[in-house]
């Protein structure tokens, strides 16, 4: 069957219901028109110039992206900054964008749901429950176990080949073994002291702040920074075989696709490249 963009709307919000998001989140059409046919989706991170070009290079007609196009009111829309041409081009060629950020965040199997399965936790519940959580297991980030303890090294490796990198940066002790994790994709420093009382090994998210680092060390307890870009690059997946299932459901006639042109925006670099 035919699908418009009030219906992927309508099955997001059963995969990641807009009230969950935070007040402070802007989700769902930023650009585009419901009653508009979908063809194809495209879903990446980041609403970039290059993810967009991506969708027009591969002729796709919406995207859904993590992160909003359009966060704060802009008090002028100038066409020579990056956002002003993100803008321009997606109405040149209209193209759908619609953004799932916090949303997806706190829904059941959503973004850290997708970093805890990779990692291979069971037992997984939110890190801070939502509203009326309790069954819905809703809620910021998750936390989990191991049926038996890893050592660090055992369980680094498992970070590393999941999150895709090659060098990390750790604050606190190195435990010796971890049966307890908690995480949280995305910016989560400010759930650190929550994974501490729950009793985890270690914490898992991106964004630590110096602050909570030097509160790490003094506590005792063990924080991975993961960075932002590798703790929810999985969630995008996730939430394109979510779209899947309902579009198998809905009898969907929707081709959907994950960008290809997405990376880190930091580079490492070393001393020794400017001796």
């Amino acid at each position: 069957m035919k699908v418009h963009v009030s219906d992927i709307l309508e099955g997001l919000n059963r995969i990641a219901p807009v009230e969950l998001a935070e007040s402070w989140d802007n989700v769902g059409l930023l650009i585009g028109d419901p009653g508009r046919e979908v063809h194809s989706l495209l879903l990446g991170l980041d609403p970039s110039l290059s993810l967009l070009d991506e969708a027009i290079s591969r002729g796709i007609d919406t995207l859904i992206t993590h992160h909003p196009c359009i966060f704060r009111p802009f008090p002028s829309v100038n066409l020579t900054t990056p956002e002003g041409a993100f803008l321009e081009r997606a109405l040149i060629h209209k193209i759908n964008v619609i953004a799932c950020h916090t949303n997806f965040d706190s829904a059941e199997d959503g973004v850290s749901d997708a970093l805890a399965t990779l990692l291979g936790l069971e037992n997984i519940s939110p890190l801070r429950p939502g509203p009326g959580a309790k069954e819905l297991k809703t809620g910021m980030g998750r936390i989990g176990s191991y049926a038996a303890p890893l050592s660090f090294s055992q369980f680094m490796q498992r970070v590393f080949q999941t999150l895709e990198s090659d060098t990390l940066q750790i604050a606190g002790p190195q435990p010796s073994q971890i049966t307890r994790v908690a995480l949280c994709g995305g910016s989560g420093s400010d759930l650190a002291e929550e994974a501490f009382g729950q009793n985890a090994d270690i914490y898992i998210s991106s964004e630590i702040k110096h602050s909570t680092a030097v509160w790490a060390e003094d506590a005792g307890f063990c924080i991975v920074n993961g960075t932002h870009y590798a703790t929810e690059k999985p969630a995008m997946a996730l939430l394109g075989r979510h779209i899947a299932v309902l579009g198998q459901e809905m009898g969907w006639d929707l081709d959907i696709h994950q960008a290809t042109s997405e990376k880190t925006a930091f580079l490492n670099i070393h001393s020794h490249n400017f001796h």
